[in-house]
């Protein structure tokens, strides 16, 4: 099952994203600038053979909720994130703020 739900965050629109597989669920909430993702997001690949699309994401992990994803500390994050001021350590919801 796919869900879309719309969040919004200081006045800001976002779209969060779950889709229940089996033994594990993905979730993403994103804008049009970029996106925060659980652990299945692979940051390194991204990073290096995907560099060339300037790819705007955060990936936080344990996380079963959309709730939590906002809530957790980012584990990893892109180079293209790291120049928008998102870093290690920040929560989704800070991350989500700076790409607005």
């Amino acid at each position: 099952m796919v869900s879309l739900t719309p969040i919004i965050l200081d006045g800001h629109a976002f779209t969060a994203t779950t889709v229940r597989l089996p033994k594990t669920t993905l979730l993403t909430v994103s804008n049009e600038v970029g996106y925060i993702m659980c652990g299945a997001l692979d940051v390194e690949l991204l990073n290096t053979l995907l560099i060339d699309r300037q790819i705007i994401a955060g990936r936080a992990v344990g996380v079963k909720t959309i709730d939590q994803l906002l809530k957790a500390p980012l584990e990893s994050v892109t180079i293209e994130a790291e120049r928008l001021g998102i870093h290690k350590g920040m929560s989704g919801e800070e991350a989500l703020l700076k790409m607005v």
